[in-house]
């Protein structure tokens, strides 16, 4: 049974044709336009190929990796990926083997990261898409020594310090051990050392003081492995995007941007750091939520509107039923947080609670409003904007919840894409 359940498994991880740069996207827009339902998120690679320049001109000369795991966060992870590229990222980074295969199967080049231990039976696929593996383990390390040796050529790892998230990663006096073990193997060559920063957008002095903790302990491996081996490794990197910003000791020799790729901050305290560091530029928030009015109708004051009744209106106006729901990623609890969309670029309020496949909205005395109008959710329209951190505050969470929550049967329609011989990394101008 078990067995079975693995071939199943390398069967899904079977090499595909690689489709074309940008397939999907009529098909997406079909659906975007009304052929379906008409609901859609929009991305802006002009505006990824945008903030990938500025961070990659922050960090400079250390340089960027792009983190485009879960679908890009939401956005579309090979398409992300080309326009990070174009922009000067000189590496990208995901989650999981698939998301790395998938990258390879649309002609993303250049290195990709992995940035946890996969499991055995994906080791031959890691290493057949040169995917970057990280280590942590003497059985990964044993594992892809074998993977390499059939595979005839050495293979580039990198190994993961847990220096206080204790999330995955191997503790600091067991990584000159590693590193050994990963050296003595004839076709493994430690390409990178590295760590995580689970605080670096704290505001606090105990926030502050814990990742600088962190980058003394990762220091003190590099030094013991300068001491032990007589070289450490040739990437050093430990900064998401609040490090790189807030913490410039962190940068290394590469950092690893996710949130900031997308056009936002995790942090007021980021943000100040970030004001102050890049020189005027501004980061674009790349997604936007769309969707077009499919029905209105006039109620009276004292109606109330979807499911649970759970407010009367308070005057008689215009609601319009607009096709988007929860199971797209637009939560509930907006509803009973006061959340707006934009119409004819005003906000309009919510006017009962979010369902599954619909929302509805209290237009108010606006008889103007009419099927086929456009619905921002996310994004600009005229001079309103709403963007995730607004949800994020009215939520309790993060910006990038609401992000990567946007579901899979949203399409996503990419706008000003980079050019066609993008993919391979370009340097940041300065």
């Amino acid at each position: 049974m078990v067995e079975g359940v693995r071939e199943r498994r390398r069967a899904v991880r079977q090499p595909i044709p690689p489709p074309s740069a940008w397939a999907g996207e009529r098909d997406a827009a079909a659906l975007a336009q009304g052929r379906s339902r008409p609901a859609w998120a929009e991305i802006d690679l002009a505006a990824i190929t945008h903030n990938a320049g500025v961070l990659a001109r922050l960090v400079h000369p250390a340089r960027l990796c792009a983190v485009v795991k879960a679908h890009g966060y939401g956005h579309g992870g090979p398409a992300v990926a080309k326009a990070a590229q174009a922009g000067g990222a000189s590496g990208l980074a995901v989650a999981l083997v698939d998301e790395g295969m998938e990258l390879r199967q649309y002609g993303v080049h250049g290195p990709i990261l992995l940035l946890s231990e996969c499991s055995t039976d994906a080791v031959e696929t890691v290493v057949a898409h040169g995917l970057r593996a990280t280590l942590y383990s003497t059985g990964a390390i044993e594992h892809f020594g074998r993977a390499a040796a059939k595979l005839g050529h050495e293979i580039p790892v990198h190994i993961k310090v847990d220096t206080g998230m204790h999330r995955v990663g191997a503790p600091p006096d067991e990584i000159p051990a590693l590193v050994r073990a990963v050296s003595d193997d004839p076709l493994l060559r430690v390409e990178g050392l590295w760590t995580h920063l689970p605080v670096a957008d704290g505001e606090s002095a105990d926030d502050r003081a814990f990742t600088l903790g962190q980058l003394a302990a990762f220091d003190d491996v590099v030094a013991a492995l300068a001491r032990t081996l007589g070289a450490a490794p040739d990437v050093l990197h430990a900064a998401n995007t609040a490090g790189a910003i807030a913490f410039p000791t962190a940068r290394y020799g590469m950092v690893r941007c996710g949130i900031g790729l997308y056009g936002y901050l995790p942090g007021p305290a980021v943000r100040t750091a970030f004001d102050a560091a890049s020189g005027g530029e501004a980061l674009r928030p790349a997604l936007s939520l769309r969707a077009r009015v499919v029905s209105v109708r006039t109620l009276e004051a004292g109606e109330r509107p979807s499911y649970g009744r759970l407010r009367p209106l308070s005057h008689r106006g215009v609601v319009a039923t607009v096709p988007i729901g929860y199971a797209d990623g637009v939560p509930r609890a907006l509803f009973s947080h006061g959340a707006s969309v934009l119409i004819g670029g005003h906000r309009r309020p919510l006017a009962g609670m979010v369902t599954m496949d619909q929302i509805v909205v209290d237009c108010g005395e606006d008889g103007s409003v009419a099927p086929g109008d456009e619905v921002v959710l996310l994004g600009r329209q005229g001079d309103e904007e709403i963007t995730a951190d607004e949800w994020a505050a009215l939520l309790g969470t993060i910006s990038y919840e609401v992000l990567c929550g946007i579901g899979p049967r949203v399409p996503r329609i990419m706008v000003n894409p980079p050019g066609p011989d993008a993919g391979n990394g370009t340097p940041p101008t300065h």
